[in-house]
């Protein structure tokens, strides 16, 4: 196996971490960035009022994207499996 495909496999398995990664953290981003600014507007600064919304809207990102997320990593894993013999041989 040429170090050209170990660094494909590589760049496609970051690819699916920041993609997984992304669909779960950016929602708590911008509901963090909407609180943040009514808070600096209301000029209230409770920290519960901060970390519950983005609590939620994470348990809500998994909750909806669960399954596509899990698809997303068995297709990488079978995908992986299926390249064992040419990684090895």
């Amino acid at each position: 196996m040429s170090p050209e495909s170990l660094v494909d496999i590589f760049r496609e398995a970051l690819a699916v971490i920041v993609i997984i990664v992304s669909m779960i953290i950016v929602p708590g981003l911008i509901i963090g960035l909407v609180v943040a600014v009514f808070q600096a507007a209301t000029s209230i600064n409770e920290q519960t009022l901060s970390f519950l919304p983005r609590l939620l809207t994470t348990l809500l990102a998994l909750m909806l994207m669960g399954h596509l997320l899990i698809q997303m990593m068995m297709d990488f894993f079978m995908q992986m499996v299926d390249m064992i013999p040419q990684v090895i041989g």
